[in-house]
């Protein structure tokens, strides 16, 4: 009496699989006849003695006995799939390993490791379209396994299937979000790469964002800021905000740009905002210098003016924001009674005008998170900008802002 037991399958990314299989002790039920467990004794052998095309000869001659039982065609074939591997042969090995994953004998656990050997062999024989369904299998019955969603990003990426790549990527990123995993960054990279293939500026974009999330570089930070400045089609809210993340991140030095962003804050109807940020770039020696220095003082001078001129009509502005069914006048009142001090009462207007329905409700949140920023509410801020993880450039904006404020020191 015969029985068999497959070994458990190596690196499914390495392209092995299984290459020895023992003969043990069976069930009642399950029996090898002599003259099939004669020839898989010494198919094992082979194997044993690296001698895989032997082994296969003495499958073979197995499989040929008549009137063979479902238990012997079994393990026939497990031992198939055994030789088949360690001999090279691929199609043989993958037909082997299918017949046993469609076997009702095969436990679960055992199919999950069929599953990933079947797909490693194709991948490393480059048959990319099995390779590709047999992880697509593991990963739908199975759930996220890096490996495993690497490998077959791999097989639409080598085969330069970008929309491919793309669908692939995002069924991971969903199943990572799922299960609290982070996505791996050779993953996020070849995604990015699809989506530039596709030139799909917007896609790409969102991808840069979780890699400097999750694996924080400078040339991830330098090809974001660089991708999200030439992008014509931000709005000007959009472009005073990449701004001031341009300016944290010390990538805003240019006078020129200081005043631009400055006056987009004075047309937002935040001239204090507008002020501060002058404030700023004199604090840090890069206005008030050479010779734009009396046109900027000049400037300053102006901006000063406008907010001081907001603060005296700021009453007015809050009674008339509390009283409109639109959204916009309750978030800049409020963002104004922010800047000029009167913080509780500030952020308070802007989350009543952040239920007017915004027309667009994640720029609104993003202007609330810079509120509790610039308030020097960073706990606030950072629980806030982490929560908008969805996609579009206000929610890229907010998850750029997180990962900035996240490497600030708390106060």
């Amino acid at each position: 009496m015969f029985g068999l037991s497959a070994l458990s399958c190596l690196s499914p990314i390495s392209g092995q699989a299984p290459t020895r299989l023992l003969i043990g002790a069976a069930q009642a039920e399950d029996e090898l006849g002599r003259e099939v467990g004669t020839q898989l004794q010494n198919a094992q052998s082979a194997l044993s003695s690296h001698q895989p095309a032997k082994a296969l000869e003495f499958v073979n001659a197995a499989d040929a006995v008549a009137g063979k039982s479902d238990y012997e065609s079994y393990v026939i074939a497990q031992m198939r799939a055994a030789a088949a591997s360690q001999a090279g042969n691929v199609p043989v090995a993958l037909k082997a390993y299918e017949t046993l994953i469609r076997n009702s004998r095969t436990t679960p656990a055992a199919r999950q490791q069929m599953l990933m050997a079947q797909a490693s062999l194709a991948y490393g024989a480059r048959d990319y379209a099995s390779a590709a369904n047999a992880a697509s299998r593991y990963l739908k019955e199975v759930g996220p396994n890096q490996q495993m969603q690497t490998l077959l990003l791999q097989c639409h990426y080598l085969q330069q299937d970008w929309k491919g790549t793309v669908e692939a990527g995002r069924a991971m990123l969903a199943a990572d979000r799922k299960a609290g995993q982070i996505p791996a960054e050779n993953q996020l990279q070849m995604l990015a790469a699809a989506y530039d293939q596709l030139h799909d500026t917007a896609g790409k974009t969102g991808i840069y964002v979780k890699l400097v999330k999750y694996h924080a570089r400078p040339q991830y930070w330098q090809m974001l800021i660089h991708d999200l400045t030439t992008d014509h089609s931000l709005t000007p809210r959009m472009v005073f905000n990449l701004q001031r993340l341009r300016l944290a991140t010390g990538l805003l030095t240019s006078p020129a740009e200081f005043q631009d962003m400055a006056e987009r804050a004075v047309q937002m109807e935040l001239p204090q905002l507008a002020l501060n940020l002058l404030d700023e770039g004199y604090a840090r020696h890069l206005l008030g210098t050479g010779t734009g220095a009396e046109a900027q003082a000049h400037f300053r001078a102006f901006v000063a003016q406008r907010a001081a001129e907001a603060r005296t009509s700021l009453p007015a502005m809050v009674e008339k924001a509390k009283t409109s069914t639109e959204a916009s006048p309750s978030l800049t009142a409020g963002y104004n009674l922010v800047l000029n001090g009167q913080v509780d009462q500030g952020l308070a207007l802007m989350q009543q005008g952040l239920g007017k329905q915004p027309h667009q409700p994640d720029l609104a949140r993003l202007s609330l998170g810079m509120a509790m920023m610039d308030a020097g509410r960073q706990t606030e801020a950072l629980q806030l900008f982490s929560s908008m993880d969805g996609e579009g450039t206000a929610n890229n904006l907010a998850q750029l802002w997180a990962v900035q404020l996240s490497a600030r020191p708390s106060h």
